[in-house]
């Protein structure tokens, strides 16, 4: 009954989604052309704000716990599990004092109103997962931004989506690179629970009434360890905070 419901609250969420994302497109063209990347950032941010919002039309709800154990004006590597879109939207708005970039695949950087233009333009990165070579030379280079500008940058080692909330084995290469070419950076672990659940159905309908939290682990500086123990105390940290 409630996939049922949900066929037209999902229709009309759709629109909504798409009318902001076809809004914010010429204004982040504007931000970043004619005022810089402040400004750009500004209007990302706004921009995400209103996606967080669009999603209680779904009866989405969010909690983001952690924040004020993070460190300011050093760089960040945020590593999380992955289970839908629903995981990177509150991570750009309640993170937005951090400034943070993503490790994309090649595929989102164009066709997507808004959410391509800022991949390209906002100090993301996009690789070709079929071309290791390319993809560990476009993550050096979002290491180098973020040692450089005291940034963050988001990874999901999983590489994929967890369709049922069960995480996947970390995969360590990506993340090394970023630990090589930031080194003073502080790792971040998030744990996400329940994003899967706007997808349980598919990207058609939404699940209704989804209590997504996103919970801040402890974060730790790379400094002086070795990757052995950055990437188990990492990837420890964000399992033993799922909940299945």
């Amino acid at each position: 009954m409630l996939k049922l419901i949900s066929y037209p609250i999902s229709a009309l969420y759709y629109l909504l989604f798409l009318a902001i994302l076809c809004v914010f497109h010429p204004i982040q063209w504007i931000c970043i052309n004619l005022f810089g990347y402040e400004a750009h950032q500004r209007s990302v941010a706004i921009l995400n704000f209103f996606l967080v919002r669009n999603t209680h039309v779904l009866g989405t709800t969010y909690s983001f716990k952690g924040r004020e154990k993070l460190p300011n004006d050093v760089p960040l590597i945020i590593v999380a599990n992955h289970q839908s879109l629903y995981d990177i939207i509150p991570i750009i708005w309640f993170m937005r004092k951090w400034h943070p970039k993503f490790v994309s695949k090649k595929e989102l950087g164009k066709g997507i109103p808004s959410v391509s233009y800022n991949l390209r333009h906002g100090g993301s990165v996009l690789i070709d997962r079929k071309d290791s070579k390319q993809a560990l030379a476009e993550i050096k280079k979002m290491g180098e931004y973020i040692e450089k500008y005291n940034r963050s940058t988001v990874i999901f080692p999983e590489g994929t989506r967890s369709k049922t909330g069960v995480p996947k084995k970390f995969s360590e290469s990506g993340l090394k690179i970023l630990c090589k070419y930031a080194p003073s950076a502080c790792i971040v672990p998030i744990s996400i629970n329940n994003s899967w659940k706007m997808v349980r159905y598919g990207q058609f309908p939404l699940g209704l009434g989804v209590r997504i939290t996103h919970t801040i682990q402890e974060p730790f500086f790379i400094k002086d360890l070795s990757f052995e123990e950055i990437i188990t105390r990492t990837e420890n940290a964000v399992v033993n905070g799922i909940k299945i």
